[in-house]
């Protein structure tokens, strides 16, 4: 039995901590804050909840799985997980709308060709044929086995099938997502369809390589997924599991230093002077806060995948509304930009904030959020620069504002707002300006791949969204499957079969 040491209680670190458990180690958390879940929190006012961090489940399989892997009761014993349909309700700059059918292409493909026009369906159907064999050529070296040694072969290969495409007397392939939006789709509404998949997570379509696909992908072939009372129970069972599997938790403990002996990691060291012995550490923290609790050691050398920081954040609102939730309203919602070129200069370059940007509103069908019948609790959120001391209040009214074109009468039903800013996020997870690690992706020159789970410390490992393979619930979880592995069953480990 090793006795572990994991530095931060959030869900990667959490899944590695309950597999560690049932393999028969000694596990114990030390979280900086006074709970667990990392960014999946909640905010809770006059009988009112809301999760502050994602809101929809994607890939539950993941979650299933280590539930499975780490206990008789399976995931659905734990949590009500319900599937959202439709997925998403999507308001076009023009007024164009469409609702997409959960997990359905055939659904998909005529509610495109009754609100586009006849072969919008077709084009994005056979897109998602195309995403899905990146999706395939991709799924295991970029989610289910740790980072290649030669990861260099995923930077530089591009796994999207694209249409050859004649440009100026020449044949090319699309090789950004915005390309494949443009020579594929063919269809303004269908492209900023494809790019808000990009754009929600942070990432701008204009660079980011054609392998983004699978995202679309992804949503398209294993549904949209809500927790009742919020993914904050998500968060709550895998800590219980955790509990029950005999993971100590120490919170209002914060690591400072990860501590060496004879050329590995030996434990850590707390902010009030206690040493905690360790034969086996678990970092899941951003980089920044890693480099930190490591100065003087080099983690990373030749060849190796380099941190890179995400440089977008999140602006949530939290909506208090008296009324009922219509019946039938769409559980999510996305309102497009009405400018999508000046909305991506804003976020990515040095353009000033548009007055619409494109704003994702949740409305939950769950009497759980609320105080009772005749109110609503609603969830607007947009994509934002990751920097300190990002404005906020005026971009917080126009994300009301947006909100009223499918929310109508929201300003008469307002009880109150509150708004959370990066600044809130950087302090639940310690990302430096709030950032949101993205999933990895191939291709691209490796801009969106992420470091090994391991380090060239023995004995230290990375878990969580700033690890392989990634950001997003799914990722994390992943990223704990996969410590795991690499500890129980040493640096030979290749992954799930």
């Amino acid at each position: 039995m090793a006795r572990i040491a994991v530095i931060g209680a959030g869900m990667g670190a959490l899944a590695a901590a309950a597999r560690l458990a049932v393999a028969g180690h000694r596990v114990v958390v030390y979280e900086r804050t006074d709970t667990y879940g990392g960014a999946l929190r909640r905010f809770e006012r006059d009988g009112f909840a809301f999760d502050t961090g994602p809101g929809l489940l994607p890939l539950p399989a993941v979650h299933r799985d280590l539930f499975v892997k780490t206990g008789k009761e399976p995931l659905e014993a734990c949590v009500d997980l319900v599937q959202v349909d439709p997925s998403s309700r999507h308001v076009f700059a023009d007024g164009t709308e469409v609702s997409l059918p959960n997990a359905s292409r055939a659904g998909v493909v005529a509610a495109l060709d009754e609100a586009l026009g006849s072969g919008a369906g077709a084009r994005w159907g056979d897109f998602l044929v195309r995403a899905r064999e990146a999706w395939d050529r991709t799924r295991r070296p970029l989610l289910e086995e740790p980072l290649w040694p030669n990861w260099q072969v995923l930077a530089e290969r591009e796994p999207y099938p694209a249409v050859p495409h004649k440009r100026l007397l020449r044949t090319r392939r699309a090789g950004t997502l915005a390309e494949v939006g443009a020579w594929e789709l063919r269809d303004p509404r269908l492209a900023a369809l494809l790019e808000s998949h990009a754009v929600e997570l942070g990432l701008d379509p204009r660079t980011t390589p054609a392998s983004a696909a699978v995202l679309p992908y992804m949503e398209h072939a294993f549904g949209t997924w809500y927790v009742r009372g919020g993914l904050r129970e998500l968060a709550r069972a895998v800590y219980e599991r955790c509990v029950a599997r005999r993971v100590e938790f120490r919170f209002g403990a914060e690591v400072t230093g990860v501590l060496e002996k004879d050329g590995r990691a030996s434990g850590v060291e707390l902010a009030d002077g206690t040493v905690a012995e360790a034969d086996f550490v678990v970092a899941g923290v951003a980089p920044g806060v890693l480099d930190r609790l490591t100065a003087g050691t080099v983690l990373r050398g030749d060849g190796e995948v380099p941190p890179r920081p995400a440089t977008a954040s999140r602006l949530t609102v939290l909506l208090a509304l008296r009324g009922d939730r219509p019946e039938g309203a769409a559980h999510r919602t996305v309102v497009h930009a009405a400018d999508r070129e000046a909305e991506l200069e804003a976020l990515f370059g040095p353009a000033a904030r548009p007055p619409r940007p494109m704003v994702t509103v949740l409305r939950p069908d769950d009497p759980a959020l609320v105080p009772g019948p005749g109110h609503e609790a609603v969830t607007l959120t947009t994509v934002v620069p990751a920097r300190p001391g990002e404005p906020s209040d005026d971009l917080a009214e126009n994300m009301i504002t947006v909100a009223e074109r499918v929310v109508p009468g929201l300003r008469d039903r307002l009880l109150w707002q509150e708004v959370r800013t990066p600044a809130d996020i950087a302090d639940a997870t310690g990302a430096e300006g709030g950032a949101v690690p993205v999933p990895a992706l191939a291709a691209g020159d490796g801009r969106l791949l992420h470091p090994s789970n391991s380090t060239r410390v023995p004995g230290l490992f990375r878990v969580g969204g700033w690890a392989h393979p990634g950001g997003g619930l799914p990722h994390a979880g992943m990223s704990g499957a996969l410590v795991a592995g690499l500890i129980v069953e040493g640096p030979d480990f290749r992954g799930s079969q």
